[in-house]
């Protein structure tokens, strides 16, 4: 699949275009805002963009209205035709957010529903009970997301229900030429429906990408053949801030043994799962850690741990922002991009994973490992790259055996002659290509 050897940049369009949080009806082109950042998102290495919900919704772009028309805060839909042609022409994928197992209660269906009641042709579209109420005082009751009434969940045994969402999905392609979904609470959504989605998107576009956002728990219920390609590696993004706030190393490299190590009960060896420090939902890395220097580590540690890499809009020059402030806080919007050393660093982290298949897509070896540094092998067979990860304010040396009698590290070009020992420098990381 082309996302084992892609870099992910995120965004969030209703917050990095500047668009009111209430759906105030009034047409605004924000969504071209992105073209100006094309160049920047090229330049940081990136060559594809996950567009958190870009569709007309209530408020935050969860609550969906209208499947087919882009949010009017964000524009038209050939607003969004013209960046995804224009994000195409510069080598730049692109994956939308699928909402699918909810809707906002501005949804005709919905509507529908609160309207004609027992008469509505909708209403086993959604999981209706007449003889309650709602938070809203509607007369009847009706399953929310989590009990959140604002996100009325979806029938996806209904039908009519499928038919509608896959006429959409088909719609985006033709019409925006997408390549793959990111699906919200895909932990939520019924497994039958997302072997049917799987089938029906590889029909359509068969490199068609499907992301799922899960959590905790065993991934490959619905990380397989049958279901998604992917999905989301929150065990490992508690597991990078908190190792490097603890400095304890142990935390992270235990759980990528367990996830891709090479024992034989690894659980998601030879998967490709989408790893980030950071995203529209929690604190911004750089407000997480503890210790600033630590932000080229860490994302040292992400480019070079099995996965698919993903950057958040602003955070690859340092941008902070706490959960603790609210949605809004962490989904900001930024005039311009920045470029700081802390960009230029990803910019090179970022090439050098697209550029080795060691990186993208080799086995996962620990080779030394303590609490304030670590060094790990990827291995493809005909590649081996060793990440050296430093989190201490001093230089430390560490002795391995790597094979090979030189390496140069990716990150700088420089050539070693190694003779078994190597010296990580305080506050950094080393790729050693062994030559």
């Amino acid at each position: 699949m082309w996302t084992d050897n892609s870099v992910f940049y995120q965004i969030y369009p209703l917050g990095f275009c500047g668009a009111p949080f209430e759906n105030d009806g009034i047409p605004a082109s924000r969504i071209t805002k992105v073209l100006d950042w094309i160049p920047h998102i090229k330049e940081l290495g990136a060559n594809a963009v996950y567009f958190s919900p870009v569709f007309e919704s209530d408020t935050h772009g969860y609550n969906t209205r209208d499947y087919k028309k882009i949010d009017t805060r964000l524009g038209t839909n050939d607003d969004f035709r013209e960046v995804c042609a224009a994000l195409s022409d510069n080598g730049i994928r692109v994956v939308l957010d699928g909402v699918f197992n909810h809707v906002g209660r501005g949804f005709f269906a919905f509507r529908d529903v609160l309207e004609n009641r027992h008469n509505s042709r909708y209403k086993d579209w959604f999981f209706i009970d007449f003889n309650g109420n709602s938070n809203y005082n509607d007369g009847l009751w009706y399953e929310g997301w989590e009990g959140n009434y604002d996100l009325v969940k979806l029938n996806l045994r209904n039908e009519e229900v499928i038919s509608h969402i896959f006429d959409a999905v088909k719609y985006w392609i033709n019409a925006f030429g997408i390549d793959g979904l990111r699906l919200d609470v895909a932990y939520c959504l019924d497994m039958d429906f997302l072997k049917r989605l799987r089938g029906f998107c590889s029909q359509l576009k068969p490199d068609f990408v499907l992301i799922g956002e899960l959590l905790h728990g065993d991934y490959n219920r619905f990380v397989n053949d049958e279901m998604l390609h992917s999905c989301t590696n929150y065990e490992c993004y508690k597991g990078l801030y908190s190792s490097f706030n603890s400095m304890n190393m142990f935390e992270i490299v235990h759980s990528l043994l367990r996830q891709f190590g090479p024992e034989n009960w690894t659980l998601y060896r030879g998967k490709h799962l989408l790893c980030f420090v950071d995203n529209h939902d929690v604190s911004r890395i750089a407000s997480s850690l503890s210790n600033e220097n630590h932000l080229k580590p860490i994302y040292a540690m992400l480019f070079s741990m099995p996965g698919i890499p993903c950057i958040y809009y602003g955070s690859e020059w340092g941008a902070k922002a706490d959960k603790s402030e609210g949605d809004p806080a962490l989904r900001a919007c930024f005039p311009l991009p920045l470029r700081n050393e802390l960009t230029e660093y990803i910019s090179i982290l970022a090439n050098a994973h697209k550029n080795s298949d060691a990186l993208c897509n080799g086995d996962f070896y620990s080779k030394v490992l303590q609490n304030k540094h670590c060094v790990f092998e990827r291995n493809c067979g005909h590649e081996r790259v060793y990440a050296a990860i430093n989190a201490d304010a001093e230089a430390v040396s560490v002795s391995f055996d790597a094979g090979a009698d030189k390496l140069v590290d990716l990150i700088t070009d420089r050539e070693y002659d190694f003779n078994g020992n190597i010296t990580i420098p305080a506050y950094s990381a080393l790729y050693l290509k062994a030559l």
